[in-house]
Order: C-alpha cells, then sequence, then structure tokens
C-alpha cells in the first residue's frame, strides 16, 4: 500500500480538491445546504480561513489558510466529509468500506497542495474560480453561484466579467 505523505506545515495556505466516489453524481449540489452546514460547523469549530472556494456537482475546490499554530487540515476535511454524510443514503460499497465505517459517498483521498508563494496563490484562485466554466457548468464564471468568486468581485478584487465569456468559442478543451 502506498504511504501518502501529507505537507507538514504549520499555519500554511493549502489548495484541495475533495472529491466524491461517483464522479457522475450531483450530489453536492443538491444537497448544498446540508454541505454549507457542515462546513460551517467545522470551521466554527477547528477554525480556519477560506480564501476561495467552489463547491461543483461531484467535487470540492478550497484554498485554506491555517492558524499559525495548526497544520491538521486532515481531521478538519474527515469531519466536514463525515458531518456531510450523516443523513444521506449509504451507496454501494466495498467490505473494506463497511469495516471502516465509510458510506461510499466520497473518495477516501483527496488532493492537497502547499501553496509556495504569491504567484502559485493567485494560480490556484484563478483555477479555483474558472473550474465551472473549464467543467462546462457555465459559459461565465459569475454565472456559477457556489463560488468565491462572487465575494472576490464584492470586494473589488476581480471584475464581474473576469474570465470572459465561453458563449461565442467552439471546440472542446480537455477533460
Amino acid at each position: 500500500m502506498p504511504n501518502y505523505r501529507r505537507a507538514n506545515v504549520t499555519g500554511g495556505l493549502f489548495f484541495f480538491t475533495v472529491a466524491l466516489a461517483d464522479r457522475s453524481s450531483n450530489l453536492l449540489i443538491e444537497e448544498i445546504d446540508r454541505l454549507r452546514q457542515s462546513y460551517r460547523t467545522i470551521q466554527e469549530r477547528r477554525p480556519f480561513e477560506t480564501i476561495a472556494v467552489c463547491i461543483l456537482p461531484d467535487h470540492i475546490h478550497a484554498l485554506w489558510a491555517l492558524p499559525q499554530d495548526d497544520r491538521d487540515f486532515a481531521t478538519r476535511w474527515n469531519l466536514i466529509k463525515s458531518g456531510f454524510s450523516r443523513g444521506v443514503d449509504a451507496k454501494p460499497r466495498s467490505q473494506s468500506k463497511v469495516s471502516k465505517r465509510e458510506k461510499g459517498i466520497w473518495q477516501r483521498r483527496y488532493w492537497e497542495h502547499a501553496i509556495r508563494d504569491e504567484a502559485d496563490l493567485e494560480r490556484h484562485v484563478d483555477y479555483i474560480h474558472f473550474n465551472p466554466v473549464k467543467h462546462g457548468h457555465v459559459a461565465c464564471v459569475a454565472d456559477w453561484p457556489h463560488s468565491s468568486f462572487h465575494r472576490f468581485v464584492e470586494r473589488g478584487l476581480l471584475e464581474a466579467d473576469w474570465g470572459g465569456d465561453m458563449k461565442d468559442i467552439a471546440g472542446s478543451f480537455g477533460e
């Protein structure tokens, strides 16, 4: 079995991708209020700052700043995922997931990246905000309601038309 190593940076900035086990699911959008409540509860119990976030139907991208004396993002994600899963019907799952009391809703692993510098931070914020367009959910970044993009616009950090408009561009672009 692989030995996964998580970044061990106290008080760091981290980018995450956390995905559902069923990547064709719309569960995160269908249960957006449940997800928001779980996220908010854990953020209150174990503080962290959400720099940027985007919730898509089957995955979440988030950029967090942990408190100066803290490096434990793993427990936070575990609590968010388990809090969300409570009350959601279990999915078909392996004996391994049953024995670990997993409902088969989330992928066990997630992607995390320690932000290195300002340029890296900016690239990841842009990636988070552009992701709904990249996946074809909307033609304009501003049209996706489940994103911190709108907060960035309100604060004057981004223009409302940031990212352009894909309506007039034909073609297939990755993924």
